[in-house]
């Protein structure tokens, strides 16, 4: 192979790294901001109205249970 050719495939294994580093940096990113708080449509809200609403089911439970 001559060295034209080393090149060519060393800039495409390049290019579809660099692309790949992108894709994951963007999931990413789209990932970490399900994680933050906006108020009310992020998974955090709604897992924290769901632990909210476990917790008054429980102290519910718990006063009905006491004689």
């Amino acid at each position: 192979m001559t060295p034209n050719e080393w090149a060519a495939i060393a800039v495409a294994v390049g290019t579809l790294v660099g692309f790949l580093a992108v894709g994951v940096k963007f999931l990413v990113k789209s990932y970490l901001s399900e994680l933050k708080s906006n108020g009310g449509s992020s998974l955090k809200d709604s897992v924290y109205r769901l632990e909210r609403q476990v917790e008054e089911i429980y102290r519910i439970l718990i006063t009905r249970s006491k004689p």
